[in-house]
């Protein structure tokens, strides 16, 4: 008989599949192959525990790639500034860092949402041709959502 989780996982597998979305399925088969070989005791807590942190590890590492191969240096950030453009997107950083700060800490502390976010994510893939950038920006808008609603409710309550 296949568990609850395992048909979950199986569903977000078809989803994944309909999207085009390689890091789900990608991640789908990783903890699929993990439940297979009954490593899931061992395994899932430590992905649990540190997985986001590694996951922001990797991206920064990846973000940071064209500094080490000399593709970005000194002489592209003095031009960058001089450019409005750069400062859209300078700021434009610093928000989306902001926020993705809110979503760790709130995939950290209500892990459930996860569930909704990737869902959400691949509903926008498959009906609006969206563009999966994963559920720590999602997390971090929701964060930021839900500390409005809150305020609203309790102005008005």
């Amino acid at each position: 008989m296949v568990s609850s989780s395992t048909l979950f996982l199986l569903i977000l597998l078809f989803l994944g599949f309909i999207a085009k979305n390689q890091a789900i399925l990608i991640a789908v088969y990783i903890l699929l192959g993990i439940k297979l070989l009954k490593l899931d005791d061992k395994v899932f807590p430590f992905l649990e525990s540190k997985g986001l942190f590694m996951g922001v590890v990797v991206i920064t590492v990846a973000v940071l790639v064209p500094i080490a191969t000399g593709d970005i240096g000194f002489e592209q950030l003095v031009q960058s500034v001089k450019s409005y453009y750069a400062w859209i997107a300078l700021i434009s950083g610093v928000f989306v860092a902001y926020i993705a700060k809110h979503g760790l800490d709130l995939l950290a502390n209500d892990p459930h949402l996860t569930a909704a976010l990737v869902i959400g994510t691949i509903l926008a893939v498959v009906f609006f041709h969206g563009v999966a950038v994963g559920p720590l920006i999602g997390a971090g808008i929701a964060y930021i959502t839900m500390q409005a609603v809150d305020s609203l409710i309790k102005l008005f309550s």
